[in-house]
């Protein structure tokens, strides 16, 4: 696969390595993010930079391996003895004659296994004598986030460049996979944003063999992502994996979700936040409603690859233990349009965000659930809208349904939306603009605003 989106990136850490003064720089983000691929990309091995990629053995042994890397640069580097970090980085720093990049990824490997070594970086920064920029990165938000932002940490206010690697956009799912739009929306709903995940499908002929081979198999590549990701972030990674079970499994109140672990809402509300953090979950309020003041947000998970988990491995994880993993396969094809659906409403929504619809611009999208009132029927119906969006000037209201169905009545459809927009309590005084966001084309299509994959997917 080749290297796809990452411009801004690209250009931001090659600005920082090309400024008049050595940099210390920080890059972190989840797993398989593509942070080791982005920094290898700039950095130039002809003139001598050096890529550690620390692991989980003891101090004495990552110092002989970096040592050992060092060797590849300067010859007879290794040769000698380094009984601390220090006198190791100063060494390093003595023997090159040209400014040289130097990277330490996964970093948080070595603190383990050296807790004083930021406190060394600290000191060597400080003295400003480094011939060489350094790069550190890491897996763990959580423990690099602390080195370089928490005000107690030796390595804090450091940092000339510190970057948090996000998922790739949605919109680059068909270059990477070649595929088209509507596939693209299926690829993207399970495995999300994360290249590694889109190097690993690329290995198989369908999207089916991939979900089968990669997670619903023992050995499968990804079958255990979701216990690496939660043990790399969260201290009790079996709480956090049975909130993310109850959360698959239904329960997006916090009163249910409380309920089912047999706890406290107060208990369980640090490691819903923290989840929420690191963006495995979210937190949905109705439109016009605040987050903090909302007494009716549910919870979700947000990651396609943890939501795919959750719903269809460890449920069933026996069967796939069993070797059953077809009889797996099978429940998600009878209900994969329904899963499909859910990605497509969050695509959807986030477009309408960051797009506009037809010249207007909006504030951010989200759903509204509540009651509306029925003129017909003279009293008030439960409603759910897929999207709902204020404009900026507060004139414009728009009012969206997807669909990820066959064989869609466009005129029904909108008859309904605008049968509802009668009765919104928030709709008065509001130009309304209806749309449909649809897999294929409807019947009578020309009555109401359309949108396709084609144009959902496209290059944002």
């Amino acid at each position: 696969m080749e290297f796809v989106d990452r411009k801004k990136e690209f250009a931001r850490l090659q600005a920082s390595l090309e400024r008049e003064k050595p940099q210390f720089i920080v890059v972190y983000g989840r797993r398989r993010i593509g942070k080791s691929t982005l920094i290898k990309k700039v950095m130039d091995f002809s003139r001598g930079d050096i890529y550690f990629l620390a692991d989980r053995t003891s101090e004495p042994s990552q110092r002989q391996l970096f040592s050992a890397a060092v060797d590849m640069s300067i010859e007879g580097f290794s040769m000698a003895n380094y009984p601390t970090w220090e006198s190791l980085f100063v060494s390093l720093n003595r023997s090159i004659d040209h400014r040289i990049t130097v990277c330490l990824d996964e970093f948080p490997y070595l603190v383990k296994s050296w807790p004083a070594l930021p406190s060394i970086l600290q000191k060597l920064l400080d003295d400003k004598k480094l011939k060489f920029d350094l790069i550190i990165c890491g897996s763990s938000q959580q423990m690099m986030q602390g080195f370089v932002l928490d005000s107690k940490e030796p390595l804090y206010g450091r940092a000339d460049e510190i970057m948090k690697m996000s998922p790739i956009a949605p919109s680059f799912v068909s270059q990477a996979l070649l595929c088209d739009a509507e596939q693209a929306v299926r690829e993207y709903a399970i495995w999300g944003g994360v290249p590694r995940y889109w190097e690993l499908r690329e290995n198989y002929d369908s999207l089916y063999d991939a979900i089968e081979n990669l997670m619903l198999t023992p050995e499968g590549t990804l079958h255990e992502e979701p216990s690496k990701l939660l043990y790399d972030e969260m201290r009790d990674t079996v709480q956090a994996s049975s909130i993310l079970s109850f959360i698959g499994y239904g329960a997006n109140k916090m009163s249910e979700i409380a309920s089912r672990a047999e706890k406290q809402a107060t208990d369980i509300t640090p490691q819903l936040s923290r989840l929420k953090e690191l963006g495995f979950i979210n937190k949905e309020v109705p439109f016009g409603e605040e987050e903090k003041k909302s007494k009716k947000g549910l919870y979700h998970i947000s990651d396609p690859l943890l939501r795919f988990h959750y719903r269809y491995v460890l449920p069933y994880n026996s069967l796939i233990e069993l070797g059953n993993s077809q009889a797996v396969l099978s429940m998600f094809k009878k209900t994969e349009n329904d899963f499909y659906g859910h990605t497509w409403e969050e695509l959807c929504r986030n477009y309408i965000s960051s797009h506009g619809a037809d010249g207007v611009l909006y504030g951010l999208a989200s759903r509204w659930w509540g009651s509306y009132y029925n003129e017909q029927q003279d009293k008030y119906l439960p409603v759910e809208l897929d999207i709902v969006a204020e404009s900026f000037d507060g004139k414009n209201l728009f009012l969206g349904e997807c669909k990820w169905q066959e064989h869609i009545d466009a005129k029904e459809e909108l008859a309904r939306l605008e049968t509802i927009a009668k009765g919104l309590p928030f709709a008065k005084n509001h130009e309304i603009h209806y749309a449909l966001f649809l897999r294929e084309r409807p019947k009578n299509p020309n009555v109401v605003r359309i949108y396709y994959p084609d144009e959902i997917m496209g290059r944002q």
